[in-house]
C-alpha cells in the first residue's frame, strides 16, 4: 500500500453521486454518529469476528475499511486483532473518527478510486453498509478493484440492506441532503462477487430489528490463492 495515500477527486469530472454523498455526510456527520454508532448487533459481531479470525489466520496483514464513517467498525475489528485503517469519502466523518479513535488511522478517499493501492497489497477489505451508495452500474467495477488490491487468499466483508428499491433522501437530521440508498439482493451480490473472481465463504441474512425497515445481509468472500 502506498504510504500517505490521500485519494480525493475535486475535478469537474467527478461523478455526481460521489459529490452528493460526500456533501450530504459532511452535513449530517455529527448527528449520524450520535444516532447510529451504537454497539454492533450480535449477528453483525459474529460476522466481523469470523472475518477477523480468517485475516489473523492468514498472517494478519493490512486491512482497509472503505466507507468507515465515524469509525465504529474499524475500531471493532482493531479490537479483534486486525491491522486496519479506515477510508471515507466525507472529511467530516474522517475528522469524527480520528477524534473518537486516535489510535487508528483514517483518511479521505473513495472505493471507486483505488489507484493508490498496489496489486495484492491488502489482506482484507471491508465495505460495511457503504456499497449501498453506489449506483448498480458501479458495483462490478468496485468489486473488481477490491479483488485487484487483495492479496491471493485475502478476504472481503460486506454488509447491506436487502431489497430491490432505492430510498432517496432530500432531508436528514434537519439538513438538506441528496442521498440514495440502494437496497441489494444477496443472490445478485453473490453472483457479482463470483464474476469478480471471489469465492463466497459465508452468507448471513437476518430479519429487521427495532428501528430497521428492511432485512440485512452480511457476506464474507475470499480471493482464491495463497495456500
Amino acid at each position: 500500500m502506498a504510504a500517505g495515500i490521500h485519494v480525493r477527486m475535486d475535478t469537474d469530472v467527478e461523478k455526481t453521486f460521489l459529490r452528493d454523498t460526500r456533501a450530504s455526510y459532511n452535513a449530517i456527520a455529527a448527528d449520524y454518529a450520535e444516532r447510529f454508532e451504537a454497539e454492533a448487533k450480535s449477528l453483525e459481531r459474529a460476522m466481523l469476528a469470523a472475518f477477523a479470525e480468517r485475516v489473523r489466520a492468514d498472517g494478519a496483514g493490512p486491512v482497509v475499511e472503505f466507507g468507515s464513517g465515524p469509525g465504529r467498525v474499524s475500531a471493532c475489528l482493531a479490537g479483534l486483532g486486525v491491522d486496519i485503517r479506515g477510508i471515507d469519502l466525507s472529511p467530516a466523518m474522517v475528522a469524527l473518527a480520528r477524534r473518537a479513535y486516535p489510535q487508528l488511522r483514517f483518511d479521505e478517499g473513495s472505493m471507486t478510486e483505488l489507484g493508490g493501492f498496489a496489486d495484492g497489497s491488502l489482506a482484507g477489505v471491508v465495505a460495511w453498509y457503504s456499497m449501498i451508495h453506489l449506483p448498480p452500474a458501479e458495483v462490478p467495477g468496485v468489486l473488481a478493484g477490491f479483488h485487484r488490491i487483495l492479496a491471493p487468499g485475502g478476504h472481503l466483508a460486506v454488509a447491506f440492506q436487502v431489497g430491490d428499491h432505492i430510498s432517496r433522501y432530500t432531508e436528514a437530521f434537519g439538513h438538506s441532503v441528496s442521498l440514495d440508498f440502494h437496497r441489494m439482493r444477496p443472490d445478485l451480490v453473490v453472483e457479482q462477487l463470483r464474476e469478480a473472481g471471489f469465492e463466497v465463504l459465508a452468507r448471513l441474512e437476518r430479519e429487521p430489528e427495532e428501528g430497521e425497515k428492511t432485512p440485512q445481509a452480511y457476506l464474507v468472500a475470499r480471493r482464491p490463492g495463497g495456500e
